[in-house]
């Protein structure tokens, strides 16, 4: 006898990629949804790390696709997002490669969690203003909505969900936390930083689930840590438990538009515009993943 199936269910995973993976992943969706393919839509566990999150908890709710992405294409209705300062780009550009080669996870994560305090950024209070005003709705879904952050003190990921009882704009700045970058997000006597520091998808929380989609702004080229399984990798176990599963990465034209620095303000609408081109181009090959499983 077979292997009983005790998969159920449908996951949609959503990567880091800065504020033009943010734009990328939106216009990937209505792109999609343009031909037909309603990923979002048919989803029974959403799972968001950093960029991914503020998208997951986007589309959470009951906001329209297109007025998302109308919110990253018309200069009138775009957030008013922070730039971080060059020399915090230039200090996380060469401090984080080399801390991520640190073969021992404690010791990665406690310089990385000292960067993270350490850095002057922003007042917390700030970075939260602009992870408010980028989610439409405040309240925690009634769908399940999974959002990943990085327990700067133990290194261990805390998945944030409606029974959390942390809210939502706080889960998703902590998910969104780069450290170096912005500030460390207290909740409680804890203090967290990005999801991507733990993996750039974490696609395999996703394990359970019937059919998986990973949108990932990073790609499988993403930050793999030592010690810690890359996307590829994760995907691949995924299939082997049964699961039905798919990878979409930005093509050659979305990577020309995120460009060199994904956290641009500047990226968001040639990121989008190019999302939504390519969710059109490739619809018929997903169209599958919009069926419920059998």
């Amino acid at each position: 006898m077979g292997k009983p199936n005790t998969l159920r269910g449908r996951a949609l995973v959503l990567g880091g990629g800065g504020v033009a993976g943010i734009a990328w992943m939106t216009g990937l969706l209505l792109g999609l949804s343009d031909e037909g393919v309603d990923l979002h839509g048919v989803t029974d566990t959403l799972i968001g790390t950093s960029a991914g999150s503020t998208v997951a908890a986007q589309i959470a709710g009951d906001t329209r696709l297109d007025d998302l992405f109308q919110r990253q294409v018309d200069p009138a209705r775009q957030v008013a997002e922070l730039q971080p300062k060059p020399h915090l780009l230039e200090l996380v550009s060469h401090a984080l490669p080399v801390l991520f080669e640190l073969s021992d996870p404690t010791e990665r994560t406690r310089r990385i969690g000292d960067l993270a305090v350490n850095t002057t950024t922003v007042p917390e209070s700030v970075r939260r203003n602009v992870i408010a005003a980028r989610l439409p709705e405040h309240k925690w879904p009634d769908r399940v909505l999974k959002i990943v952050a990085v327990d700067i003190t133990t290194g261990e990921p805390r998945v944030f969900d409606r029974l959390s009882g942390v809210e939502l704009v706080d889960a998703v700045a902590a998910s969104c936390a780069v450290p170096g970058l912005w500030p460390p997000v207290s909740i409680g006597d804890r203090h967290y930083m990005d999801g991507g520091i733990r993996s750039s998808d974490n696609a395999d929380l996703a394990a359970g689930s019937e059919t998986i989609v990973v949108i990932s702004p990073l790609g499988t080229g993403g930050v793999t840590l030592p010690g810690s399984s890359n996307l590829s990798s994760q995907v691949e176990v995924l299939h082997r438990d049964g699961a039905r599963t798919r990878v979409i990465e930005p093509d050659d034209a979305a990577r020309k538009a995120i460009g060199q620095n994904p956290l641009s303000p500047d990226t968001r609408i040639p990121a989008a515009e190019a999302g939504r081109a390519q969710g059109r181009a490739i619809a018929a090959g997903l169209a599958m993943f919009s069926d419920k499983p059998s």
